[in-house]
């Protein structure tokens, strides 16, 4: 079974738990779906309706071909993304069916009416419910390529992670909106771990607030803090991975080493709230135009001696290809990882003062532009052949 994404490589592999099935001796396994998400950017809502899941063993199998396997909601569910963070699960059901390695979903989404409130629709910040474009999951689902392991007599256990961020993405001037999902598959081994938790200062519990573990420059999993600057991420794949905080008006804080289990929580800082230090000089505008517009465009930064971690996702407009995102300029922090530290001894690490590297992706192709924030930095252009 592998942590998968939509429109992503695969990034991590895991091992199924087993926890009771079908029946001894038998070819049939049981799958058991649940859906959470990742923070959002500038939406006060972003509400899709799922209908059904499917999955198949070959990633080539169309919608009306036999094989597949449904788990199909009594009722199809109309739940707003942004609800479902900081460690919040939906159920979505289970199912059983033949044992085998399955390497495609699709997760089917309900058709939108013709006036609000839509089945699916974004609400930016500040503005009105807009409809939101998703003729794909309309025919035959948002199709993601998985491999996902259904073991006889055990339950296959995953949470679906549905990143609303980066799958809603604005079409030009128009005021319309189109979903390019990008979606996790990840085991869920059980109640006891898989869980980091940790409290940001209350000054700091604000929309604009991400914190996400991270391996090798990738998210695995994200989250906004609570009202009270306590956060959540969960379910994350065992392993060690980066923490990283990043906020308006604040330097970004990086703790390194952080371990995850199967079987315990991982508590990253007692009771010292994470608290990176106030910037400054305002953050850095980067912008610029990427070909194709369905490419993807992030910052990264390395620290000395490692590791990279992703700083900031630039939304790439679906018509223009533009994209635009505020860098810190300032040092980050960071710290390692001490089990019941009575304290959090960030260091500032400035040799990685103001540098970054902007990358593109467009199916599957990497292009990167270092650039210096320390300075204005000038529209940047990526073109993919």
């Amino acid at each position: 079974m592998k942590l998968s994404h939509l429109a992503l490589p695969v990034v991590a592999a895991a091992v199924i738990a087993g926890c009771g099935g079908s029946g001894s001796g038998s070819d049939t396994g049981t799958l058991r779906l649940a859906l959470t998400d990742a923070p959002s950017c500038g939406y006060d809502a972003v509400n899709v309706t799922v209908e059904k899941v499917r999955v198949h063993r070959s990633a080539a199998a169309d919608d009306t071909d036999g094989g597949w396997a449904e788990i199909v909601l009594p009722t199809p569910q109309r739940l707003d993304l942004l609800t479902l963070s900081n460690g919040v699960l939906l159920e979505l059901g289970q199912t059983e069916l033949p044992a085998g390695t399955y390497t495609q979903m699709r997760l089917v989404l309900a058709r939108n009416g013709g006036s609000a409130p839509y089945a699916n629709s974004v609400v930016p910040t500040g503005g009105d419910e807009t409809p939101l474009t998703t003729p794909s999951a309309q025919q035959s689902g948002l199709k993601a390529n998985i491999g996902l392991t259904v073991e006889p007599d055990q339950v296959a256990d995953f949470v679906i992670d549905f990143d609303a961020c980066k799958s809603v993405v604005r079409r030009g001037a128009s005021g319309q909106y189109n979903l390019k999902p990008v979606i996790a598959v990840i085991p869920r081994l059980g109640d006891a771990g898989q869980r980091v938790v940790g409290r940001v200062d209350p000054a700091l519990a604000l929309a604009s607030t991400a914190v996400s573990v991270q391996a090798g420059g990738v998210p695995v999993k994200a989250t906004v803090p609570g009202a009270d600057g306590r956060f959540v991420l969960y379910p994350v794949p065992a392993g060690n991975y980066d923490l990283v905080v990043t906020a308006a008006g604040r330097v970004t804080a990086v703790m390194t080493s952080v371990p995850v289990t199967a079987t315990s929580v991982t508590q990253v800082n007692g009771d010292v709230a994470l608290a990176p230090p106030a910037t400054v000089l305002p953050a850095r505008a980067v912008n610029g135009v990427v070909t194709p517009a369905t490419a993807s465009v992030r910052a990264l930064q390395k620290l000395a001696g490692g590791p990279t971690i992703e700083v900031a996702w630039g939304a790439v407009d679906a018509a223009s290809g533009a994209f635009a995102f505020a860098l810190p300029v300032e040092t980050p922090v960071r710290t390692a990882y001490v089990p019941g530290a009575p304290s959090l001894p960030f260091v500032a690490d400035t040799l990685a003062l103001g540098l970054y590297t902007v990358e593109a992706e467009a199916a599957g192709v990497k292009k990167s532009v270092d650039i210096d924030a320390k300075a204005d930095v000038a529209p940047l252009a990526i073109t993919f052949p």
